[in-house]
């Protein structure tokens, strides 16, 4: 039974199989969200995803007989227990005030997609190890907003109040500048006075407007370069360092497998030797006995 199992689950067409399980779980979540197709197509829908989670809980069975008498090993590895909580979720009985707990668990069937292939593991894993790494960062990147916006607060507040009315106000302008999403009119806001650029239908708060195209363009210019190109920047070499350490990890892993492999197809062959032996120990016996007679 668990060589069978274990011949399963390491078959192509098994993991495959699984796969086009997982994204046809998806298509299905997605069609689920629309009130007018379960209407019409609830009937069929509701038992294809029935049958969804019934695949799912035999291949976790087939999985967990892999490791015969010792079936806790399945959970020492952080993708097995996080397939084992959704399928476990997705079986509960659950209904009413507790039903929305069981659709979240639904929707998360398609990250099993990433448990399924070793290289979407491989980013996962770098971005998780690149955690730590990216909180100087973004504590970096709040100093830089929290200078600016202070700097932004002092010098704009009276020309552009609806950007730079208090620090809370600044502090997401500097965010809304950082992203590009529109942030040269801010800064001709700035450059050629509220009263001339960006104020229309609000003109009554342009009564102390000020043109200051040397600050306007030097504070944004600075502000883009630092927050965008360098802090940016910052962000994907450490995404990409931990990149390579995921894959290294995932190569050193792959090799203890093979060697563990390796060296049970050695004792296998050494217990058959030791068997042939045997045989031909007890066939020399039979031979002697019939000579001797």
């Amino acid at each position: 039974m668990i060589a069978v199992c274990q011949k399963i689950e390491r078959s192509k067409f098994f993991h495959h199989f699984i796969i086009v399980a997982i994204i046809f779980a998806g298509i299905l979540i997605g069609l689920q969200t629309s009130p007018d197709v379960m209407e019409a197509y609830g009937s069929i829908i509701n038992p294809l995803d029935n049958l969804v989670i019934g695949i799912f809980a035999v291949e976790i069975v087939i999985r967990l007989l892999c490791y015969g008498k010792q079936p806790w090993r399945f959970f020492k590895d952080a993708w097995n227990v996080f397939d084992f909580i959704i399928v476990l979720v997705c079986l509960l009985p659950v209904n009413g005030q507790y039903m929305a707990l069981l659709r979240l668990a639904r929707v998360l069937r398609v990250l099993r997609l990433v448990s399924s292939l070793p290289k979407l593991q491989v980013l996962v894993s770098a971005l998780f190890k690149s955690i730590p790494s990216m909180g100087y960062i973004s504590l970096l990147l709040l100093l830089l907003f929290y200078v600016y916006a202070v700097f932004g607060t002092f010098l704009f507040r009276a020309n552009d109040p609806v950007h730079f009315a208090d620090l809370p106000t600044s502090m997401l302008t500097m965010f809304r500048v950082v992203t590009l999403e529109d942030w040269t009119d801010i800064m001709y806001i700035n450059m050629q006075g509220s009263a001339n650029y960006g104020y229309d239908g609000l003109e009554h708060l342009t009564e102390n407007s000020k043109a200051m195209p040397m600050i306007a363009a030097s504070f944004f210019v600075s502000f883009v370069l630092f927050g965008t190109m360098i802090v940016m920047n910052l962000f994907i070499g450490i995404i990409m360092n931990g990149m390579q350490e995921a894959h290294q990890e995932h190569e050193e892993e792959k090799n203890k497998e093979l060697e563990k492999h390796e060296k049970h197809v050695d004792e296998e062959f050494k217990l058959l030797l030791a068997k042939m032996d045997e045989l031909k120990s007890q066939m020399n016996s039979i031979h002697s006995k019939l000579d001797s007679k």
